[in-house]
């Protein structure tokens, strides 16, 4: 089973991630984390040394990696389903997963986490508020095109198994 989880940075990425790889007792793996392992450099330093399109292309290559492995979570960034036909590729080479959270709820997360984060770090908690409700509209025609979308109390341990469970 190969599970690519796309949301918005705050969505729980990276926590479910987590729970999957152990679940499936697979590899689970963060793409933000090997992008940064790959260029020995923090994603913050990719674009500002070298810049947003750099940053996409290395994304791309790296994600295109997880077609030869067989079992596999892997946390995706907020914005990998964007470019360069991401979403149709992982779409054709596994099961992705829309972890859809609420505005309010990614802004309560994000508040603490805003100096670690190039993205939002200068923002106000009602810019932040205005950003990401600008960037899901921006990203929705993508994240949209998910094979599943978990929303609310869906976003659960039971959510993920019912999912896992239709494709044992």
């Amino acid at each position: 089973m190969k599970i690519f989880l796309i949301g918005m940075m705050g969505s729980g990425k990276s926590f479910w991630c987590k729970k999957l790889s152990k679940k499936l007792k697979s590899g689970g793996y963060d793409l933000d984390f090997l992008i940064e392992s790959h260029e020995e450099k923090t994603i913050a330093e990719i674009f500002a040394e070298d810049g947003e399109d750099y940053f996409r292309r290395s994304e791309a290559k790296i994600l295109r990696w997880f077609g030869e492995k067989k079992t596999f979570a892997l946390a995706t960034g907020g914005g990998t389903p964007c470019f360069h036909e991401n979403m149709d590729w992982m779409n054709k080479n596994g099961i992705t997963i829309w972890i859809d959270e609420s505005i309010d709820m990614l802004v309560e997360r994000l508040k603490p986490e805003k100096a670690h984060r190039p993205l939002i770090q200068k923002l106000s908690d009602e810019e932040l508020h205005s950003f990401l409700t600008a960037k899901l509209v921006e990203r929705f025609p993508f994240y949209q095109r998910a094979t599943y979308r978990l929303q609310g109390k869906d976003i659960s341990d039971a959510g993920f198994a019912k999912i896992i469970k239709e494709h044992a």
